[in-house]
C-alpha cells in the first residue's frame, strides 16, 4: 500500500477554523472536486452523485440560509451558539453541496428489480465515498474542510436559491478553506472492538 495515500488519509481531519488564504485558485479547486467525484465508485457505475460548488458570497449566502431556516426551528439561545459555528463555515473559500440523483436510483430499481431495495443504500454509500475522496483531495491541496449535515432543514431554501433539480437529494455539505488553526488529533477505540481476523 502506498504510504503516501495512507498519510493523506491520516491527515484528513475536521477543520472548523477556515480562511481564504489558499495557494490553489478557484478554477483548479473546481477541477479537482469534479475529477475526484467522477472517479469515485458507484453501484453499477450509476454515477448518481451530484455537486453544487459555492464560492465566496454564494457560500456565505448558503450558511445564511441555514441560519435563517434554523431560526424557525430552535430557540434564540440555541441559535446564538450555533451561529458561531455557521459563521466559521462561511469564513472559508467555499462549500460543496453533495447531492444524489434520485432519478438514477429509481431507474436502477426499475431495471434491476431484484436489487430494488438496495439501490437507495448503495446510493448513500456512493455519496459517502465521493465525500471522503473529495475531503482527502482537498487535504492534499493544502485545504481544510469538515462534513456537515443540515438536511432537510436547508434543502428547500437551497433548491430555490440555486435552481436545484427536484430529483436531486441533498446529503451533506462540506465547507472548505485554508487551515487557520492546528488540526486536533483523532482518538481511536481499541482494535479488538472493531476488527475480527480469521485465517
Amino acid at each position: 500500500m502506498s504510504s503516501q495515500l495512507l498519510e493523506l488519509i491520516t491527515q484528513r481531519r475536521t477543520q472548523y477554523a477556515l480562511g481564504r488564504n489558499a495557494a490553489i485558485d478557484k478554477a483548479a479547486t473546481s477541477a479537482l472536486i469534479k475529477n475526484v467525484i467522477k472517479q469515485a465508485p458507484s453501484s453499477f457505475n450509476s454515477q448518481s452523485s451530484r455537486a453544487v460548488i459555492l464560492y465566496g458570497e454564494q457560500s456565505i449566502k448558503f450558511w445564511g440560509l441555514v441560519k435563517q431556516e434554523l431560526a424557525k426551528l430552535i430557540s434564540a439561545e440555541a441559535l446564538v451558539a450555533t451561529s458561531a459555528k455557521l459563521d466559521s463555515f462561511a469564513a472559508g473559500l467555499g462549500t460543496i453541496l453533495f447531492y444524489e440523483d434520485q432519478n438514477v436510483v429509481k431507474g436502477l430499481q426499475e431495471k434491476f428489480a431484484l436489487y430494488a431495495d438496495n439501490f437507495p443504500i448503495w446510493s448513500e454509500q456512493s455519496s459517502g465515498m465521493a465525500q471522503f475522496a473529495v475531503w482527502v483531495a482537498l487535504r492534499e491541496a493544502g485545504l481544510g474542510a469538515s462534513l456537515q449535515h443540515y438536511s432537510p432543514v436547508v434543502d428547500a431554501a437551497a433548491a430555490a436559491e440555486w435552481n436545484i433539480p427536484a430529483h436531486w437529494r441533498l446529503r451533506a455539505q462540506m465547507p472548505f478553506g485554508s487551515n487557520e488553526a492546528p488540526i486536533g488529533e483523532k482518538a481511536f477505540i481499541d482494535d479488538a472492538e472493531r476488527f475480527i481476523e480469521a485465517g
